[in-house]
């Protein structure tokens, strides 16, 4: 009778299993990674770039950068539009975000670039020294066998019957065939 197995256990090993631990160490790493980088982009690079802009525009940097699809405005308490925008009910473009999101990108891609290449150089590296050492045994090994036994010689093959000799064979054949 073959063993069922439900639910429960099927799910135990498939989480037990050495791919699935590891896939969900890197995705916990990953997003601590991402945490890091988008607090360099925002708390560090972002300021930057936005002091630059601030000095090349005359004031204005990509923090407030918005391309207005529509405008709402403050109203103040007898309920009338002031000039300040009410950013929660606007709908715009926040081209600071999508900056920051693309140096997000281009950051984590050279972090992994960058790791994937060292793990490429360390690989080769270890298959050329598999690959060295699989030589050096191949030829101590070689080195310690003995020579060896020479091939024997083949033997002669006979020689070919000559006509006569076919024909007086099929003639002596035929004369038994008769008796």
């Amino acid at each position: 009778m073959a063993k069922k197995t439900g639910f429960w256990a099927e799910f135990k090993a498939f989480i037990t299993r050495g791919n699935v631990l590891d896939m969900a160490v890197g995705i916990i790493i990953g997003g601590a990674f991402t945490a890091i980088v988008t607090a360099l982009t925002n708390q560090i690079l972002m300021p930057v770039i936005n002091s630059v802009l601030f000095l090349i525009t005359g004031g204005r940097g990509l923090e407030n950068i918005y391309t207005y699809l529509h405008k709402a405005f403050v109203l103040n308490e007898a309920g009338v539009a002031t000039a300040e925008i009410d950013l929660a009910n606007s709908i715009y473009i926040d081209w600071g975000a999508f900056l920051t999101a693309i140096l997000n990108f281009i950051l984590i891609a050279l972090v992994l670039f960058l790791i994937v290449r060292t793990i490429n150089k360390v690989r080769a590296k270890a298959e050329e020294l598999k690959a060295k050492k699989e030589e050096e045994d191949a030829t101590a090994e070689a080195a310690n066998e003995p020579a060896p036994a020479p091939e024997p010689a083949p033997e002669p093959v006979p020689a070919a019957p000559t006509t006569e000799e076919l024909l007086a064979e099929i003639r002596d054949l035929l004369k038994d065939k008769q008796e």
